[in-house]
């Protein structure tokens, strides 16, 4: 090439963009590439953009063996979370105590000087408080449960109960923070995030971390719920789980806006993807692949989101078991319904909250209420799991992020009282693939304040949990800032008594 051709080469603008690269660009812009070759193995949907039906291994920036690490007992989890805060002592944990000694205060041989919450605090009386509700044992395990639970009631054979959950938070959103993310603080990953990271994703419809709401009839001016709760923190943003809606939008943005047409979203998308191409040649940001994943993955959702949310052809039968609620879409019946019909689609790893069990006070009438919510659909659930041959390879989680106090909050009546927060102690059930059946773990005191014996931690149950779907839980990592970070942060260890 003559000279003046190579001057005038040299001022093109790609050649001379990529000529002008010093020691530090260049240290930067490979340390970039590393990294972003590790995280784009993450979007499998589109398998680093384009290569179809392959499965890549998370975790390869940290060295580690091929998740999961060791063969799975669940391939999905379905998490009904009560968030509010369901009292154990109204709906699992019987306390004859408690009802022999109603009225009377609360010894300080069994408070211990542990800390109250602020709205108790200023109480100069505790009387403790029985339950208004009467128990009877039920099924072969011979559970105790509220007569509150009559469908939960019949299927205890099913179920594992770990009566000895405990906890660090004691206020509401630190608590389910922690729950979800194993931190207080907001910004880490949730449950859901990180077994999206960890198993990767196969080329589907659905994304893998699905999540439905709904708002109890118990306490109306329920506790807020943050999208923080089902977002991935510090992972690439594809983990995030996706919110499904009642209405004519289940997913927001989801559908082509007036005037859109297929063809012309396909072509937009296309178009799209060539110009982030071109930028993450330059930028080496994995956060840009993830963008074209989910870009992609809304367009194949734009088919697939209708038709796993159109229950009409349900059969008389599966309403009736799930009740009447389920024909309303956004309640916690009819989400229960969406729930296994997800299951049945493939996807790993489904949320569902429902408010309004913060009885602080008017207990008797507003548990009542949440318990007519959940109890028939959440008995329904895992006996469609159980006929369709899902419960075998499915784990479905019931609980809240922290118990009520063995005392009343505010004014202790015959017919009414309230319950304040309690972390020390509380109840949540597990069924399905991987759990003893009919099985009931821990216990705690007569007053049922205290733990007696075989305590469960949430970052126990946390690892416990990541146990089941394969994954070590000291091993499932993320380096985020010069730190590998865990679910578990520093702790946990897995519950093996109550594994088949």
């Amino acid at each position: 090439m003559k000279f003046p051709d190579l001057k005038k080469a040299h001022e093109h603008p790609e050649l001379k963009r990529g000529l002008e690269v010093n020691r530090r660009h260049f240290l930067t812009k490979a340390g970039f590439g590393i990294g972003g070759i590790a995280l784009s193995s993450l979007s499998s949907p589109l398998q680093l953009l384009g290569q179809v039906g392959k499965t890549v291994n998370a975790n390869i920036e940290n060295g580690m063996s091929k998740l999961p690490h060791f063969a799975p007992r669940v391939k999905r989890v379905i998490y009904l979370f009560q968030s509010g805060g369901p009292s154990q002592l109204d709906l699992f944990d019987h306390k004859p105590t408690l009802n022999k000694m109603n009225g009377e205060e609360l010894p300080d041989s069994v408070r211990k000087g542990q800390r109250v919450t602020g709205m108790t605090a200023g109480q100069k009386s505790f009387p403790l408080a029985g339950a208004q509700f009467s128990f009877q044992r039920y099924g072969s395990s011979g559970s105790l449960i509220s007569e509150l639970l009559p469908y939960t009631a019949q299927i205890t054979d099913d179920l594992c109960f770990i009566k000895t959950m405990h906890t660090d938070a004691i206020n509401h959103d630190p608590a389910i923070t922690f729950f979800q993310t194993g931190s207080q603080q907001p910004g880490r990953p949730c449950i859901g995030s990180w077994l999206s990271y960890g198993l990767g994703s196969a080329n589907k419809n659905l994304p893998e971390f699905c999540v439905l709401l709904s708002n109890g009839s118990g306490r109306l001016r329920a506790q807020p719920l943050y999208s923080r709760l089902w977002g991935s923190g510090f992972l690439p943003s594809l983990h995030q789980g996706v919110q499904f809606r009642s209405g004519k939008d289940p997913v927001l943005y989801l559908n082509n806006p007036p005037g859109v047409s297929a063809e012309t979203r396909r072509s937009s998308l296309d178009y799209y993807k060539k110009i982030q191409e071109m930028r993450h040649q330059t930028e080496q940001d994995p956060e840009i692949q993830s963008r074209i994943a989910q870009y992609e993955m809304a367009y194949r959702m734009q088919t697939s989101v209708p038709d796993v949310m159109n229950v009409s052809n349900e059969p008389a039968h599966i309403y009736d078991m799930y009740g009447p609620e389920s024909k309303i879409p956004g309640t916690y019946a009819a989400n229960c319904l969406l729930a296994r019909r997800l299951a049945e689609e493939g996807v790993n790893f489904i949320q569902l909250y429902h408010r309004g069990w913060d009885q602080h006070g008017h207990l008797p009438k507003e548990i009542r209420g949440q318990c007519r919510d959940t109890d028939q659909p959440s008995a329904a659930l895992v006996q469609d799991l159980k006929q369709r041959g899902l419960l075998e390879d499915t784990l479905i989680v019931w609980g809240g992020e922290f118990g009520r106090t063995n005392y009343s909050q505010g004014a202790l009546t015959k017919t009414d009282y309230g319950r304040d927060h309690h972390p020390r102690c509380f109840t949540i059930w597990m069924a399905g693939a991987g759990i003893k059946k009919g099985f009931s773990y821990g216990e705690t005191d007569e007053f049922g304040y205290n733990i007696v014996n075989n305590p469960v931690h949430v970052h126990d149950f946390q690892a416990t949990l990541l146990h089941l779907l394969g994954f070590d839980h000291e091993r499932l990592v993320f380096k985020h800032q010069g730190r590998r970070y865990r679910l578990t942060d520093v702790h946990g260890h897995v519950v093996k008594d109550i594994l088949s």
